[in-house]
């Protein structure tokens, strides 16, 4: 399936109000000629304007500054800044600078500009936690979409995620935001941050942090509730691979909720018919019919997560198919294949029940043969095993059997033979008083005519 590149749309749910980075006047007598006090810049969104304002003490570089931070136009400033930045590599607006710059190129939609600057302000200030979410976010976007350094992006990507995170506490209100908007913020931060470390997981095969970062996303805000790039890496995740790892255990009910969900927040019909199809894939694999899907897929529709007690009912076990079975059929109207599957699946009860119904009884049916001596021949019986060229029958003679009459492997054979002894793993029935026949009874024959394994788990 294609990966999708979800547009970046930060809004004030990351930009708070813009926050005041003014450089302190030069020393008495330094200031600018002709030049009055500078307008307050935009700094970094998202952070906290500095305690006490630095001090540009070179009138040049004061100078400098303040003509770029004045420019209205945004591509004017982004030059500005850019000249200021490499003539005053050390300055102490540096951080101020490249703040200012990033929101510019943001708002003007050069995104590899944006990220560039970004990277720079990472290096400079390591708890940029504003600079660290772009980057998160752009890394993953960036390799969802299919970018050529996605392996690369994936790294930098968890790297930024972990880092936002660990910074996040730490994160002070800027100054004028509200305590909701804040909140609000720091959700939809904690959210990207997840997503990063858990793309990047899902891509390094490591199901279990996927799952857990992936779903923090997810319940972290509800801008990545109906994010198809996010919850339907949940679905796989929850999934786990394929094919199955014992290592790794799947969860088939979050996986058929969120995979459901994705169907729902898929960004085109062709998406939404192709994830529909998967989740019911998965919920028939699961519960061993389509009955009740249309119920999970209503509740996908209608939450956004999981309701309280959701769950989806197991196809019956083994066990209880066998058991099933039994109850369904009197043990001598069942076919051989019914009676291999109870013998080899059901409770301990269930296999007596069967074998003391036809132990020692005169059966006839069809095999294929896969073996042949004047005393003895091992037979297929089951479809399944006819399928694997696999014997499940071991048919005895009183008489030694006429070299004219054994038949050749693979040959189709109709016989009599009565039920002595049998072994559940691998699975061997041994017949008695063996007797070949012209053609099997009509009644009660015991045709191989159903393969007869578990139903998915």
């Amino acid at each position: 399936m294609k990966k999708i590149l979800v547009t970046v749309v930060l809004g004030v749910a990351v930009v708070a109000a813009a926050q005041t980075a003014t450089p302190a006047q030069p020393p008495q007598g330094q200031a600018p000629q002709g030049q009055a006090a500078p307008a307050q810049p935009s700094a970094a969104p998202a952070q906290a304007a500095p305690a006490q304002a630095p001090v540009i003490k070179d009138p040049a570089e004061y100078n400098a500054y303040v003509g770029a931070i004045q420019q209205k136009d945004p591509a004017a400033q982004i030059s500005g800044l850019e000249a200021f930045l490499t003539q005053y590599p050390n300055s102490v607006m540096k951080t101020a600078a490249l703040q200012t710059l990033m929101q510019d190129y943001q708002q003007t939609n050069n995104q590899q500009k944006t990220v560039d600057t970004a990277t720079k302000l990472v290096a400079a200030d390591p708890s940029n936690e504003r600079a660290i979410f772009l980057l998160a976010y752009f890394d993953r976007l960036k390799a969802q979409g299919g970018d050529p350094n996605a392996k690369q992006d994936l790294v930098d990507a968890k790297k930024y995620g972990q880092m936002g995170l660990d910074g996040l506490p730490k994160f002070s209100k800027p100054e004028g935001t509200s305590d909701a908007d804040f909140q609000k913020m720091k959700d939809q931060m904690t959210g990207v941050f997840n997503a990063a470390i858990g793309i990047a997981a899902l891509t390094d095969k490591d199901y279990t942090t996927g799952r857990t970062a992936l779903r923090a996303a997810v319940q972290a805000s509800p801008d990545f509730q109906k994010d198809f790039s996010v919850v339907y890496p949940l679905a796989l995740a929850y999934a786990g691979p394929t094919p199955l790892d014992p290592n790794v255990a799947p969860d088939p009910i979050n996986a058929i909720f969120f995979a459901a969900r994705a169907s729902v927040v898929a960004p085109n019909a062709q998406y939404q018919q192709q994830i529909e199809k998967y989740a019911k894939g998965l919920y028939v694999k699961y519960h061993a019919g389509d009955d009740g899907w249309t119920d999970v897929l209503a509740q996908a529709k209608a939450n956004p997560l999981p309701p309280a007690g959701f769950t989806i009912k197991p196809a019956p076990s083994p066990a209880e198919q066998a058991h099933n079975m039994l109850t369904a059929t009197p043990p001598d109207k069942m076919d051989f294949a019914t009676w291999q599957f109870i013998f080899t699946n059901g409770s301990k009860e269930d296999q007596d029940t069967v074998w003391n119904a036809i132990k020692g009884k005169a059966v006839q049916m069809n095999g294929t043969v896969i073996s042949a001596t004047a005393t003895e021949f091992d037979i297929a019986g089951s479809s399944d095993d006819i399928d694997a060229k696999k014997a499940d029958i071991t048919l005895t003679f009183e008489e030694k059997v006429p070299l004219r009459l054994i038949p050749k492997a693979g040959a189709s054979l109709d016989f009599q033979g009565e039920p002595a002894s049998y072994t559940s793993t691998p699975f061997m029935m041994t017949m008695e008083k063996g007797k070949l026949l012209k053609a099997a009874a009509p009644t009660p024959a015991k045709k191989p005519a159903v393969h007869h394994k578990p139903a998915s788990q």
